[in-house]
């Protein structure tokens, strides 16, 4: 996770410019700060002036090399809707359209690699179905991945906390928690019934007991859940996903030298969907009249 630097406005604005572009190289258009609230002009938002807004809001320096670009569409398209969700994914699409919403926030890649660049693999033809269906409903996709990670409190740590219904002991810059004991299987059903999980896999003793929990939402990367794991002691970690060659093997090998530790993956959309779904809560009071809905792209797998 990367963290905001300082910078003068002047600055800001000129990073802004070069930065907030779409995949394949299309720039985005001039920056220019809203002065009134929640509307700038007899058509309404544009989709620079929702983005302008976030990033004030959320008292956001810029961010050299963000993944946080558009990704289809244009900056000066007047918003009439916004869908808030993880990934973009072609039902996402439509249903945004059905919903008159032109402007979908996403936190996750668009176009299956982490800078959403479309000659990932040359002649990628679900890319260009996709550019094409955006292109039908002229839809702007912008990418909402390092920001929303660096507004304090990080809003899919809080988004996932609350869901959870452990906002009472959540502290702002910590990814773990100590809630009253449990079983391993009481917090796997817990984590189940809140975030609507059918299946999760783990790695422990169902019966030990359970309080001090790491949530390490998404893909940090092995490393990190094993430093983690090394540093702070947890009784669970509750993962979004991992390398299995990575973490898996490591709680396996702690577990069989007799370590108490455990571990629950719970998907990497289960594990932040939270923040995109509590972001239409932290944006509507920002921008009243504006329609906000969230669409839960769900997980891609199905299961045997």
């Amino acid at each position: 996770m990367k963290k905001p630097i300082s910078s003068s406005r002047n600055s800001r604005r000129k990073f802004i410019q070069s930065t907030l572009t779409l995949a394949g190289g299309i720039a985005f258009t001039s920056f220019t700060p809203i002065k009134n609230y929640p509307f700038s002009g007899p058509g309404g938002m544009t989709v620079q002036q929702v983005i302008d807004l976030i990033l004030k809001e959320g008292n956001l320096s810029p961010i050299p090399g963000t993944v946080d670009t558009l990704k289809s569409g244009s900056g000066d398209m007047v918003v009439t809707g916004i869908v808030t969700t993880m990934f973009a994914t072609i039902i996402v699409i439509e249903e945004a359209a059905k919903l008159g919403a032109n402007f979908i926030i996403a936190h996750e890649p668009t176009f299956y690699n982490h800078t959403d660049n479309p000659e990932w693999v040359k002649n990628n033809s679900v890319v260009k179905q996709k550019q094409a269906l955006l292109a039908k409903y002229k839809i702007t996709v912008w990418r909402f991945h390092d920001y929303i990670h660096s507004i304090k409190p990080d809003l899919v740590a809080y988004g996932t906390t609350k869901k959870l219904g452990w906002l009472q002991y959540f502290k702002t810059g910590k990814y773990d928690v100590t809630v009253p004991a449990m079983s391993l299987q009481a917090l796997i059903t817990h984590l189940k019934t809140s975030l609507g999980i059918k299946h999760l896999r783990y790695i422990g003793d169902l019966n030990q007991r359970v309080a001090h929990i790491a949530l390490l939402p998404g893909a940090p990367g092995g490393q990190r859940q094993v430093t983690f794991a090394e540093t702070e002691k947890p009784d669970v970690i509750v993962a979004g996903e991992l390398s299995e060659w990575e973490t898996a093997e490591y709680m396996r090998d702690q577990k069989l030298l007799g370590g108490k530790m455990a571990l629950v993956l719970i998907g990497h959309n289960f594990s932040e969907d939270p923040g995109m779904w509590y972001l239409v809560e932290w944006l509507q009071p920002k921008l009243p009249g504006m329609k906000i809905t969230h669409i839960a792209s769900g997980e891609a797998f199905e299961w045997m």
